[in-house]
């Protein structure tokens, strides 16, 4: 049984910030300092397979963990930087158990986490919980956009997901946007008016 005299310390990080469809996909993970986890790193200086085997042993090892997604029309409505911070502040509030302290990668704050978040520029690589958070945001993103293939064929979303590659940009031209792009960035908003 935890005892409430313990700190929890949550790590938070997205993936998802740059492409022209799917969600941003937020984590929150709050690690058991008993039950260390060799092999942290930012998602992205790991390979994929790696990046699958840490995730299992994130959410079997972790005190506690969430991962939320904010969809391409909230993206759209508010913008990509409020709904990176809101993604932060709704998964940390997902979290079984509540931290005296976040630790977010970048350099902003929810407003909601003022008063116990602190933002550090390459936390990813530095934080073994924001680590952590990274992993799980971004092989739980890669998945989702993975299985979106099937719904919306022939945007090549298995391979790309969602970022701007020539092969995304290219059917975008032949096909124009679908329900997952993200209608205010530049490249889908120049689709839509092509179509028109």
């Amino acid at each position: 049984m935890m005892t409430p005299s313990v700190e929890y310390i949550a790590g938070v990080d997205e993936a998802g910030r740059g492409p022209l469809a799917g969600p941003v996909v937020v984590a929150a993970v709050i690690l058991d300092p008993a039950r260390p986890i060799k092999g942290l790193a930012d998602s992205k200086a790991l390979t994929a397979r790696q990046r699958g085997a840490l995730y299992q042993t994130i959410i079997s090892h972790a005190h506690a963990y969430a991962i939320v997604e904010v969809g391409p029309l909230e993206i759209d409505q508010i913008n990509i930087l409020q709904a990176t911070l809101r993604g932060m502040a709704r998964a940390v509030a997902a979290l079984k158990i509540k931290p005296a302290r976040v630790l977010l990668d970048g350099n902003q704050i929810p407003p909601e986490l003022a008063d116990i978040a602190v933002a550090i520029v390459g936390g990813d690589a530095s934080e073994p919980a924001i680590s952590a958070a990274s992993i799980l945001a971004k092989v739980f993103r890669d998945r989702l956009m993975s299985d979106m293939e099937t719904h919306f064929p022939g945007y090549g979303f298995a391979k790309h997901k969602g970022y701007p590659t020539p092969e995304h940009l290219d059917a975008l031209d032949r096909y124009g946007p679908c329900t997952l792009h993200r209608r205010s960035f530049a490249p889908v908003a120049d689709s839509l008016r092509k179509s028109y």
